[in-house]
């Protein structure tokens, strides 16, 4: 008793820091778990709270967010939209709408993770009526994961079938080919009348052939797909899909269970890998006779169509999924983070990157169509594709009339696999993350994240079973044109910026962001926060939602009402999420309107905000774990400033 109550008397004097005390120190104050260095800093000893894991090294992180922002519209989506909206006019849309809107809110999820140290809900405790937008993420990130992983099995199946002498999607001498299959038929010879020249089957007449199909065409129909007449005939299971689903799945599950000390390193050969084979593919590309008129069509300008409102939309909706802006998965590569990292570099160099790589992709790609359009003898825009028409109908098309083309598929697919795989298992963490954000601690299982890593692919695949069915083509429509569309993304980057800059405060994120890196941002960040941003997002969404039309598969099939109630389900599912969450929260407060709001925009801050911020008399800090004594009352904070 003796010794405990002369402990107390010294710590109250500040003689020495023990257990539970404070030291002042050159004017430093300096909390427990802490002890001060010759030079009067701090030095960690034990801190009083679990820490989050963290990235190895910075580059880990710079790899996670170039493997997950750039991906398969980076490659098949821009170069389409690029030639569709004016060639290289399409770039001032573009870059404008990446300065006023990709940019800013790519920075804003990436520095708000790295300040919150949480995933994509606890993120939202810096406005706690607001962390339906927490929930809206993880929904769309749920989906997204849900059907993107069907892209990556598609594409395997492709690269096993590469490891043929002979590519099977290019003869018409197979089981699943139809009578109706052409191999080769050039429009001009048989315009000329000359038949024999034109393709093999010369009996045939000019209006039989072109009413043909491709055997790419039929491989991708009859074989891959096997689809049905429609959504109401869901039919029998692929096998072959199956397993390659499965084998994805797996290969998923193994890159992520560990967290981002694997994810870390495993993202530098997914990452990277892909532009070694896109250089191999362009220099190969530009030698193909045609691929001079298919390059000049990619970049030759279109003035004109700057004044279509179209060109405009399709340059903001493309960024917004190219960026990857709205899934959480941002955030959650964000709060791995050190506190002190200069995200506002990051963010700039990132978005380089992206942009960059998505503008060279049209290279490679127009090359090879320009190619294939001079060997059919047909305009390019006949033959020009977007998303999986272009990687799974056009391209393999294109690859199997150059000399050795099992080679150039098989390098195509397996880029086609790492740029689909490093986006999907990122995004499978960004969804973990923020589960697991949800029950902190070690105290309840060893095994956690495995466990959950598990059951979030499991759920996943038991809805993707309905997607490697005959019908699958629709279910994967309906959940990539609803699910993870660009109206969800727009509402949620929208709803992102007002809570930051007019709930939150800009000027004191952008205060916070200055604690982190060291200085204060380029004012434009805040003023495309709190003005022009979200203007940008709510215009777009608007535009959107007046020229809606009712999805269709291949501009023949329009689904059925209640397919589209599915598809308005899935989307209002996540939209739903904000709205409901803050009627909800203030409905369960108690006193007058005023002071329930005061009470639920009060930021609750986490245990690493009390080592690095100023004390905020209207924040509420939860209470740290006792630190080896009982009568540790009072906690002081500490300002890296």
């Amino acid at each position: 008793t003796e010794k405990r109550e002369t402990e107390r008397k010294r710590g109250e004097r500040g003689e020495r820091n023990g257990p539970g005390l404070q030291e002042e120190k050159r004017g430093h104050l300096i909390p427990n778990g802490h002890r001060a260095s010759a030079g009067g800093l701090n030095e960690r000893v034990v801190p009083a709270y679990q820490e989050r894991e963290t990235w190895t090294r910075q580059m880990d992180f710079i790899m996670s967010c170039v493997g997950f922002a750039v991906g398969l519209g980076n490659v098949w989506r821009f170069p389409y939209l690029c030639y569709k909206n004016g060639g290289g006019v399409f770039l001032i849309p573009y870059l404008l709408i990446v300065l006023v809107g990709g940019i800013p809110i790519f920075f804003l999820e990436i520095a708000l993770g790295q300040f919150m140290k949480a995933g994509s809900i606890n993120v939202w405790n810096i406005a706690p009526l607001f962390k339906g937008l927490g929930y809206a993420s993880m929904v769309i990130v749920f989906f997204c994961n849900t059907y993107y992983i069907m892209v990556l099995a598609w594409g395997f199946y492709y690269f096993i079938k590469s490891f043929n002498s002979v590519l099977p999607w290019s003869t018409c001498d197979n089981e699943w080919n139809t009578p109706s299959c052409i191999e080769f038929f050039r429009h001009p010879n048989c315009e000329n009348g000359s038949l024999a020249n034109a393709t093999a089957a010369p009996n045939l007449t000019c209006l039989q052939l072109a009413e043909g199909h491709s055997p790419i065409v039929e491989f991708w129909e009859n074989k891959v797909l096997g689809i049905s007449e429609g959504l109401d005939h869901p039919g029998r299971m692929n096998w072959e899909m199956l397993l390659c689903l499965v084998a994805v799945w797996i290969l998923v599950y193994f890159c992520v269970w560990k967290g981002v000390k694997s994810t870390g390193k495993i993202v530098y050969f997914t990452a990277t890998f892909p532009y070694v084979v896109l250089v191999i593919l362009f220099i190969r590309g530009v030698t193909l006779p045609g691929a001079y008129d298919g390059i000049m069509y990619y970049i030759k300008p279109d003035w004109s169509k700057l004044g279509e409102a179209q060109v405009w939309i399709d340059a903001g909706t493309q960024i917004f999924f190219s960026y990857a802006i709205g899934l959480g998965a941002l955030t959650a590569l964000g709060s791995y983070n050190r506190f002190n990292n200069d995200c506002y570099r990051d963010a700039f160099m990132l978005a380089l990157i992206n942009s960059g790589t998505s503008f060279f992709a049209g290279f490679v790609v127009f090359s090879i169509l320009g190619f294939m359009a001079a060997e059919q003898g047909v305009h390019i825009s006949q033959v020009a594709e977007s998303g999986p028409g272009l990687a799974f109908i056009a391209y393999p098309k294109a690859v199997s009339l150059m000399p050795v083309a099992p080679v150039w598929a098989a390098l195509f697919f397996f880029m086609l696999l790492l740029l689909g795989l490093d986006s999907q298992f990122v995004g499978v963490e960004g969804f973990v993350t923020g589960m697991l954000d949800l029950y902190p601690g070690r105290s309840y299982h060893r095994y956690k994240r495995e466990i959950a890593v598990a059951i979030c692919c499991f759920l996943c695949f038991i809805i993707d079973l309905s997607m490697i069915t005959q019908g699958g083509m629709y279910v994967f429509q309906l959940f990539d044109y609803y699910s993870a569309s660009g109206m969800t993304l727009l509402w949620q980057a929208f709803w992102e910026c007002i809570v930051v800059s007019w709930v939150y405060g800009a000027d004191r994120f952008m205060d916070d962001v200055a604690r982190m890196i060291g200085y204060r941002p380029f004012p434009w960040m805040k003023w495309c926060w709190s003005f022009i941003t979200p203007c940008v997002c709510m215009g777009i969404f608007l535009f959107h939602l007046v020229n809606y039309k009712p999805l269709t598969y291949n501009n023949v099939y329009v689904y059925p009402w209640w397919g589209e109630v599915i598809g308005w389900c899935l989307a209002l599912s996540s939209m739903l999420c904000i709205p409901v969450s803050v009627l909800y929260k203030l409905f369960r407060a108690k006193g007058s309107f005023k002071q329930r709001w005061a009470h639920l925009t009060t930021p609750v801050w986490g245990p690493h905000h009390m080592e690095y911020m100023a004390p905020d008399a209207h924040s509420r800090a939860p209470a740290l774990p006792p630190c080896n004594a009982d009568h540790n009352k009072v906690i002081i904070f500490e300002s890296v400033m």
